[in-house]
């Protein structure tokens, strides 16, 4: 008769230090899961836009701090640490001085994922309420293709802004907005001349 072999759960300490192996992996209820490989140009492009769309709105005002895939700890004992692609923690959540040399042990207030082609919506819709049971009170979807952003709130609701309409992040953060399209628009070309000139 044949045991099978039950593998051994990974904590977040171990994952934590890992060999890095020039891959991007999260860590599920205790396993390692390997994503896809980097992102593509369209992915960085909005990731970067939206990081600092959020940034300008909050260090000037001491709200808080934006993060760009950095992992969270989500739940433990099987330990699950995950990594949006932006991130909001708002200053009364953060330490005085050195942030810790550890995963954040909770969720953000604002999770961001920039859904890539090969993301069915089945899997971008999980992903988005992953970050609501964890305690994420807000996540945006970016679709680059569609250009468009799928907004869900921790009260249940969630809705779809297409390039024409404006994003705000109530509940969380009063008085920011920031156009769709602003986050999905490519650089201008005849300003990148003039720089150059």
């Amino acid at each position: 008769m044949t045991t099978a072999t039950i593998p051994r759960l990974v904590t977040a300490k171990e994952f934590a230090m890992m060999p890095d192996d020039d891959m991007r992996h999260e860590l599920v209820n205790g396993e390692v899961i390997e994503l896809s490989g980097p992102p593509m140009p369209t992915h960085g492009r909005t990731q970067a836009k939206t990081n600092d769309a959020l940034e300008r709105f909050v260090e000037p005002r001491g709200l808080g701090e934006t993060f760009v895939e950095t992992g969270f700890l989500i739940t433990r004992a099987p330990d699950t640490v995950r990594a949006p692609d932006v991130a909001l923690v708002l200053a009364d959540r953060l330490p005085d001085g050195d942030l810790p040399r550890a995963y954040f042990p909770f969720a953000p207030e604002i999770a961001v994922e920039v859904v890539s082609p090969s993301d069915t919506p089945s899997a971008a819709h999980e992903r988005a309420l992953m970050w609501l049971d964890a305690g994420s009170p807000l996540v945006w979807m970016l679709f680059p293709d569609s250009r468009s952003v799928t907004v869900y709130r921790a009260d249940g609701e969630i809705f779809t802004l297409g390039e024409d309409d404006v994003l705000d992040a109530a509940p969380v953060l009063d008085g920011f907005s920031v156009n769709v399209s602003d986050l999905f628009r490519p650089r201008n070309p005849r300003r990148g001349r003039q720089a150059h000139a």
